[in-house]
């Protein structure tokens, strides 16, 4: 079956709007072309980024030059002929149809099986060079499949849904996390199988369920809240893919034109309500080049998050990393710091693994990289500011108007939370991920905070280890009979009522921090030191064993680096903690054996 009249009553296509009108054909069906949307997008990119030759004066291509006289800033638009998107189409239709018997593979009740979709995947596996760096731009579409026979890894995985559906295969979609891709199928998508690799290695597990890595807790499965695509969010998919870059220092404003535009469409027919990842695409786009009377890219990269929280259980990450680096490149360190604080407290229940390493390079550049720089300018800024100024640029506390972040209490009580969300990912993980480099960059930073400024922090140690340890060994008989009553009667005891005061006023204050001076609240909280100050600063909960461990350390007036760096690197001596998961905690991944990427 080949392309519908009404598919080929839009080319040829010449323009960013004559692909605008294509994609918003498809998307009012049911069951949009992937095969040919993902040819054009392939077709326009590879001629406006991989193979580009600025065309002067050759009939079929369309060139409009800038407005401005003498700008070389020009623009161009290959012609998308039908003869030619037409035979590509034909030739990955054939290869699939030809490749797979369907009488040989009968539907469950009515669904794909798992030895349907191996098959499949088996055919654009075998169908891939046997040689080629894989990490390599532009080889994300099925016009690279067709013409070059190079996929990455998310290509394999989009490749194998577009084949099943030229077979007619309707329940057989994506599954998306932040950094993977594999393959739902079944009844609501119950189903799933590997049909790609991850990361530097090719280690094939196609046709193998993703319940172990969701078991492992690790990242790179989102412990189960990933994206179970339909058609419209596929399409969503391929558009994100859409790599603008012609070499490291160049973009083409074509592509990325028109990656903005789809993914407005997408948007304005609500595709992208389940996909924060697009959306914090499209903010970024936003901020480069805003249209018109669309939200901004702050309201964009809240609706990310807000996506994450109501569809995901707030298991993402990236959408708070978009925000914190929307922040940082607009000198907003505050919220930044805010930010990254967000993205490490969803990070701490996941435990780390190998296959994790593209989130570990993320916080490994925002702790040793970002941040440092960040608070190094800063200080010197305060620094030159203090030499030649005359107290002008003060605020009414002596404080640098630019540069408040530094004497702020509540970014300080951020970076803590930050560094606790780390820690935290380390316990009960199979890999470690705190070295010497982490505690020296986190010494450097803190130790820019002035002592005072730091000391007006008030830590609350979240003890949480004799409810885990009752979790753990309540099938211990001896504790069993030790501890006699049952836990119905702990409510009652009056020690645990007050150790759980301070945390409530911790998290009233969190969620209203215009109300952070009011002394009013805790009278229980008086019988401690530590609750004194808590009217007069911010609260930093920590949940890790090595935050806890440097409490005293953090808010000293002077800093003991070597202390710090001790307790940092410090091997975590918290126990793994036992997955309720049938045999998971004892099932190790085969993949963690590989070496970790270089960073």
């Amino acid at each position: 079956m080949g392309l519908k009249s009404a598919q080929v009553a839009f080319f040829p296509i010449c323009s960013i709007e004559d692909v605008v009108k294509l994609f918003g054909s498809e998307l009012e069906r049911d069951e949009p072309d992937l095969t040919l949307l993902s040819l054009v997008l392939g077709f326009v990119e590879h001629f406006l980024a991989v193979n580009r030759v600025v065309p002067i004066n050759v009939p079929g291509y369309s060139f409009d030059g800038s407005s401005e006289q003498g700008d070389e800033s020009r623009t161009c638009f290959p012609h998308v002929d039908l003869l030619q998107i037409r035979a590509l189409h034909a030739r990955f239709t054939t290869m699939i149809r030809g490749a797979v018997d369907r009488s040989l593979y009968p539907h469950k009740e009515g669904y794909s099986s798992r030895e349907l979709v191996k098959k499949v995947s088996d055919v654009i596996w075998n169908s891939l060079s046997r040689s080629y760096f894989k990490d390599r731009a532009h080889i994300q579409s099925l016009f690279s499949f067709i013409t070059g026979t190079k996929l990455d890894s998310s290509g394999v995985a989009f490749a194998v849904v577009a084949a099943c559906q030229v077979l007619g295969l309707r329940d057989v979609h994506l599954g998306l996390s932040e950094d993977h891709a594999w393959v739902i199928f079944g009844e609501n998508g119950e189903e799933t199988a590997e049909v790609t690799w991850h990361g530097k290695g090719n280690e094939d597990r196609r046709g193998q369920t993703v319940a172990a890595g969701v078991a492992e807790r690790s990242w790179l499965y989102l412990k189960g809240s990933y994206l179970k695509c339909d058609r419209k969010m596929e399409v969503a998919l391929m558009v994100c893919a859409i790599n603008p870059s012609i070499d490291h220092h160049t973009d083409s404003v074509e592509l990325l034109q028109l990656q903005q535009h789809l993914l407005w469409l997408l948007y304005d027919l609500g595709h992208l309500k389940k996909y924060p990842m697009a959306l914090g695409n499209l903010a970024d786009l936003e901020e480069l080049e805003p249209m018109p009377g669309r939200p901004d890219p702050l309201t964009l990269f809240h609706e990310a998050i807000a996506s994450a929280k109501v569809y995901y259980n707030n298991e993402h990450i990236y959408p708070y990393v978009y925000l914190a680096s929307f922040f940082w490149r607009n000198r907003n360190v505050k919220d930044a710091l805010v930010s990254w604080g967000d993205a490490a407290t969803v990070i701490q229940d996941y435990n780390y693994c190998r296959e994790d390493e593209e989130i570990y390079k993320e916080f490994f550049d925002i702790a040793n990289d970002i941040i440092p720089n960040i608070i190094k300018e800063m200080a010197s800024a305060i620094e030159a500011s203090e030499e030649h100024g005359d107290g002008e640029t003060e605020g009414q506390h002596g404080c640098p108007l630019s540069n408040t972040a530094l004497q702020d209490p509540e970014s300080f009580a951020q970076l803590l939370r930050f560094y606790d969300g780390i820690c935290k990912w380390e316990e009960g993980s199979s890999t470690p991920v705190l070295h010497v480099g982490w505690a020296t960059f986190l010494v450097q930073s803190i130790s820019k905070f002035d002592g005072q400024v730091r000391h007006q922090v008030t830590i609350i140690v979240k003890d949480t280890e004799s409810n885990e340890d009752e979790d753990q060994h309540s099938d211990d008989s001896r504790e069993a009979r030790r501890r006699g009553p049952r836990r119905e009667s702990k409510a009652e005891e009056p020690p645990l009522a007050k150790k759980f005061q301070p945390e409530k006023l911790m998290e009233r204050r969190r969620s209203a921090p215009s109300q952070r001076a009011d002394p009013g609240p805790v009278p229980v909280s008086v019988s401690t030191p530590q609750a004194l100050t808590a009217p007069t600063g911010p609260c930093v909960t920590f949940h890790s064993e090595k935050m806890k461990g440097m409490k005293e350390l953090l808010t000293a007036l002077k800093i003991n680096s070597s202390a710090i760096k001790l307790q940092l690197t410090a091997q975590s001596q918290v126990q793994m903690k036992k997955q309720k998961l049938s045999s998971a905690s004892d099932y190790t991944l085969s993949f963690l054996k590989r070496q970790r990427k270089s960073l």
